[in-house]
Formats: C-alpha cells, structure tokens, sequence
C-alpha cells in the first residue's frame, strides 16, 4: 500500500530542494495550483514561466507571489490551450527563450464545462486538458531533452474514474454530451499520455509522471451549480478530505522536486505518493484504474492525437 501524505503543503513537500539554475514551464499560472506551483518553485530558487491565457490575470497572479517571495524569477507567456495556433505560436516563443527547459508541468485545464467545440472539432475538456498540452508539449521537447535529466508532470485526476477514452465517439458526436463523461475521459487522456511519452523518451532521461491534486474548491468547478457542488462535496469518500491549495499543489511540487523522480515516472500519483492501482471505480478513497494505465489505448491515443492536431513529436 502506498504512504500517502494528504495533509502535506506544497512547502513542505519540496523538501529545500535547491533548484537554483532550473527552468520551469507551467501552464495555467493565473489561478489556484498553478500559482502555488509557481511561487514555491520560484522561493527554491527556480526560473519559472508561468503560461497564462489572460496576460492581466498571469499578471496580476505574478504580483501576488513577488509580495511572500521578493524577488522571484518569474516569466509571463501567453497562450490559450483552446486553440491549438495559439499553443504554437506560445510554444515557439517559449521554445526561442529557453533553449534547456528542466521542468515542464502541464497543469492548466477546465472541468465540467458546457459543450463546446475547438476548431479541430473535439469537446473543450479533451481538446483544452488534453491536445493542447499534447501540441505544447511536442513544440518544447527538444528543449526539454537539451535539459536532460528532465521532468514532465502532467495533471490528471481521480475524475479519470468517470470515463475510460472514448474511441468510439470521443467528441460525443453520437451520443448526447455529458460534462463530467468528458471532463472524465480528458483527465484518463492526461494519464495515457504520460505513459506513451515517458516510453518515448526514457533513453534520453526525459521522464514523465501523472499527478491528481486531489479535492480542491478552485476556480476549476466554475461550472457547477451550487447544488451540483453540493452533491459532490456529499459523494466524497471516507477518509478522503477536501484540501486547501497549498495540499492541492503539493502533489506536483514533489514530483517536481524529489531526487527519486524515475521511481515515480510513467505512474499515476497522489498525496505525494505512487497512487496503488484499483479495478472498482466505485472503490473509495485513492487509487487508480487499469483503463488510465493501458499501455495498447496510450498508443492508439497518441496516433489519433498526432491526426487530430496535425502535431507530431520528432523521432
């Protein structure tokens, strides 16, 4: 069984880790866990871009983290992960900026949005949490390789539960849209993601990891009524609690820092832990589905993502 440490902050969780000289990329720096990512990595000593899609926003954020850490090294790139000219267009400007690029954490997203649709036709959840990182992340690998050993941490979610990948209507173009079916299915997306690219790039000491933050009132359940907030908050499981921010962004900040990081790459993580893998998705507590780890459906994932965007990774 993992040791799981859900009461740990994100400071702690760092352990002092000096990361001095590092560069790191964060997406979605403008709100809740990305901000707190950013200002702890920053207060270790890290350069930290922090990739927003409203630059007053990303602004406003950077001012809030210079006030508790005088004098952070912080960079503001915008992009919008919706619209995938957008993501490359901010993916070379990152990408002509930091030409070694230590650590990438993929953690912007949205959770249970009305339908909508992105120009390459799929539902906002898996074209914003899930493609749009996908393009980001293949437009900055080779700076993420001329870092080696480097790190990309992905954000997933225990959500993952709700829906295995859709490949026979992924974009809910058969079946009537259901929000939390799509949030569900981006969420496995980011996990089978995690796998295929930590498979690819391990012989270049790129290693990749999944982490759930775990239950977190942010600006990410912007969706849900007050009566559907209330019916998850009662569904939430023994022994698993709510968190504040700083226990939301600990999970990542201790993937970001550890000196054991290959023990935690190609795996799903939580609670600053290797999550332990579960076959009932109504099991409580922690844990993860075999569907988040099959390594047959991250392939086929990365083939469609590759038609899907047009984007492919170098060789």
């Amino acid at each position: 069984m993992a040791e799981y440490r859900p009461q740990l902050g994100a400071e702690e969780a760092s352990a002092d880790i000096d990361m001095t000289g590092k560069t790191a990329i964060v997406t979605g720096g403008s709100a809740g866990l990305g901000i707190e990512t950013i200002r702890v990595l920053a207060k270790q000593g890290a350069k930290a871009v922090s990739v927003v899609r409203n630059l007053e926003k990303g602004q406003n954020a950077i001012n809030s983290i210079l006030e508790s850490v005088p004098g952070a090294d912080i960079d503001l790139v915008q992009l919008d992960l919706f619209d995938l000219e957008s993501v490359k267009k901010g993916a070379d400007v990152i990408a002509a900026k930091y030409p070694k690029i230590d650590l990438l954490i993929n953690n912007a997203g949205i959770m249970a949005a009305p339908l909508s649709r992105t120009r390459e036709g799929l539902d906002a959840h898996l074209g914003t949490n899930f493609l749009g990182h996908f393009v980001l992340t293949a437009r900055l690998i080779d700076n993420v390789i001329a870092a080696a050993p480097a790190r990309i941490i992905n954000l997933t979610s225990s959500a993952h539960r709700l829906s295995p990948l859709r490949f026979d209507d992924p974009f809910f173009e058969k079946e009537e849209y259901n929000k939390l079916a799509a949030y569900g299915q981006s969420k496995t997306a980011a996990v089978l993601f995690t796998i295929a690219l930590d498979k690819r790039f391990r012989d270049r000491n790129v290693r990749a990891t999944s982490v759930h933050p775990g239950l977190i009132n942010t600006e990410l359940g912007r969706y849900f009524s007050e009566e559907e907030m209330e019916f998850l908050q009662d569904g939430i499981p023994e022994g698993v609690e709510m968190k504040d921010v700083s226990q939301g962004a600990a999970t990542t900040v201790w993937a970001a820092t550890t000196p054991e990081f290959d023990k935690l790459a190609g795996q799903f993580c939580e609670d600053c832990a290797v999550a332990d893998r579960i076959t009932d998705p109504d099991e409580d507590g922690r844990g993860v589905l075999p569907h988040a780890l099959d390594e047959q459906a991250a392939e086929r994932l990365w083939q469609l993502a590759q038609e899907w965007s047009g984007q492919t990774f170098r060789d």
